[in-house]
C-alpha cells in the first residue's frame, strides 16, 4: 500500500513521486495513441438500469435524439461512451456547449483568414508553403465540426454527444431542430462555387476526409445523438417532443456498490461500504457526485487507514457541490 504523504512540505527533495500507485481507471491517458483510456474504462464499467436501457433503445430505433437530464456526476456523458463502446461505433463525437455556441460551430469551421492570406500571397507572387501551381483548394480551409461530422457520410453510424445543452443560448435548441429533422445542411462557402467546383474534399472532426457535393452535406444514416442537461433550464415543447427523454436519478445504495465494484473491484476490508454509508448520509444535506465516492474509495485502496481515517477522508473528498437549503 502506498504512503499518503507524497508531498511533505519539508522543503527537502526526495523521491516520493516514484512511489505513486497506478492512477484511478478514470484518470489514465494514452498519449494520443487512441481514444482516451479513461473514457474507454468508464464506458466498459458503466452500470445502466432497465429504464435507461429501454429509453436508449427507444431513441436508437426511432432515430431520435436522447435528452439525458440529471445532476452532475450521475453518468450522463458516460452513457454516450458506453453506447459507442458496446456497439463498436468508434470515437464519440463530443460537442461541448457554452452560452456562445451556435449551430454553425457544430456544423463546420471556415478559416477565412488563412484563405485571405493565401490569396494575398498569390496576388503578390511571393512564395509560400501553401502555394501550388493549380488553383487553391478551398477544402483545405474548411473542417466539419462534431455535429457536421456525425451527419456526414460514413461507413458506420456515429455517436454524437451534445454536452450540457442547457448552457446554450435560448435559440440553439430550436436551431438544432431543423438540422435533426432534415438530416442535411448547407456550407455556403461551397454552394457559391458549386457550378465550377461541384465536389470538395474537406476534413472532419475525427481526422477523416469526406466529399461534399454541391455545397450540401446529406445524412445517410442518422447518428445516435445524446444530449445532456443538468436541468438548469427548460426547453421549448417543439424541441422536447422530438427527443426521447431520460432522467438519470442519483444511484441508491445497491447501485453505488455495483458502480464501485465495477470500477475498483470487490470491497475486501469493508471500507468502501463505510464510505457508501457516509456518502448517502451526506447526500441528504447537499449535492454529491458519484465520482466523488469513487475518488474516496480509490484512496482507501492506496492509503493506510492509520494515515487517513474514514471520517477525515470523507471530509476531504465528499465536499458538497451545492448545499440544500
Amino acid at each position: 500500500m502506498s504512503q499518503w504523504w507524497i508531498f511533505k512540505g519539508s522543503g527537502v527533495p526526495h523521491d516520493g513521486i516514484e512511489r505513486l500507485p497506478a492512477p484511478p481507471p478514470w484518470r489514465t491517458f494514452d498519449g494520443g495513441t487512441g481514444d482516451r483510456s479513461q473514457r474507454s474504462g468508464q464506458a466498459q464499467t458503466y452500470q445502466a438500469d432497465r429504464e435507461t436501457l429501454e429509453l436508449v433503445n427507444t431513441a436508437i430505433l426511432l432515430r431520435r435524439p436522447l435528452l439525458v437530464t440529471g445532476q452532475p456526476g450521475v453518468g450522463k456523458s458516460t452513457l454516450a461512451y458506453a453506447v459507442a463502446h458496446e456497439l463498436g461505433l468508434g470515437t464519440v463525437l463530443r460537442w461541448p456547449i457554452t452560452s456562445r455556441t451556435t449551430v454553425r460551430d457544430g456544423l463546420y469551421q471556415y478559416d477565412a483568414i488563412a484563405r485571405i492570406e493565401e490569396h494575398s500571397l498569390r496576388a503578390t507572387g511571393r512564395p509560400g508553403p501553401s502555394l501550388e501551381a493549380e488553383p487553391p483548394d478551398v477544402g483545405r480551409f474548411l473542417r466539419l465540426g462534431p455535429l457536421g461530422t456525425a451527419l456526414a457520410q460514413s461507413e458506420r453510424k456515429r455517436v454524437l454527444l451534445v454536452d450540457e445543452i442547457d448552457k446554450s443560448d435560448i435559440d440553439l435548441p430550436n436551431d438544432l431542430l431543423d438540422v435533426f429533422e432534415e438530416g442535411e445542411y448547407e456550407i455556403p462557402e461551397l454552394s457559391r462555387i458549386a457550378d465550377s467546383v461541384p465536389e470538395v474534399a474537406i476534413g472532419t472532426a475525427d481526422g477523416r476526409r469526406t466529399t461534399v457535393h454541391q455545397g450540401r452535406v446529406r445524412c445517410g444514416e442518422f447518428p445516435i445523438v445524446v444530449l445532456t442537461s443538468n436541468g438548469e433550464r427548460d426547453f421549448p415543447p417543439a424541441f422536447l417532443r422530438r427527443c426521447v427523454r431520460l432522467e438519470l436519478r442519483p444511484p441508491d445504495r445497491d447501485r453505488l456498490a455495483d458502480i464501485v465494484r465495477a470500477h475498483l473491484g470487490p470491497d475486501g476490508d469493508g471500507r468502501a461500504g463505510q464510505l457508501i454509508q457516509s456518502f448517502l448520509a451526506r447526500r441528504e444535506h447537499g449535492e454529491l457526485a458519484t465520482d466523488q465516492l469513487l475518488n474516496a474509495v480509490y484512496l482507501t485502496r492506496h492509503v493506510p487507514g492509520e494515515q487517513l481515517d474514514p471520517d477525515r477522508l470523507a471530509d476531504l473528498v465528499l465536499q458538497y457541490l451545492t448545499e440544500l437549503g
